[in-house]
């Protein structure tokens, strides 16, 4: 289990990155999702339709000889875009009260177990504080 919640205090250990507070240390601890760019395959998309516009337009070339090598460059962008199923980058983030943040990246698969582990931990967090109040 990569988050292991004790009673005074949290440890997180997911592949080579560690990290251990204290209950009270604790400002925040939650999941962030965020949308996976695609700048390279953009900016690839732009430079072979440049490049075919600019042989369609401004060069001597007969026959369309400038069309096979295009469609074979869009062919391996389509597949370097869309062959990566995961869609979204999750990130375990907590900050302390020492205005500290760590964030680790973790793997989609791994979400749902995390998630689980960080409700419980808000869980028993609000049940501290119920408890300290009462």
């Amino acid at each position: 289990m990569p988050l292991t919640i004790f009673s005074d205090e949290v440890r997180f250990c997911y592949k080579s990155k560690n990290w251990q507070y204290q209950f009270d240390e604790i400002k925040e601890l939650g999941l962030l999702k965020k949308k996976r760019k695609y700048f390279l395959e953009n900016g690839a998309f732009i430079a072979v339709t440049t490049v075919a516009y600019y042989c369609m337009l401004f060069s001597n070339l007969m026959d369309l000889y400038y069309i096979i090598p295009a469609l074979l460059c869009y062919a391996f962008i389509i597949v370097a875009r869309f062959g990566n199923k995961d869609e979204f980058v999750y990130f375990v983030f907590v900050k302390d009260i020492y205005q500290n943040e760590i964030r680790t990246k973790i793997e989609p698969e791994d979400r749902v177990l995390i998630g689980k582990q960080i409700d419980s931990y808000l869980d028993l967090q609000f049940e501290r504080s119920i408890q300290r109040t009462a």
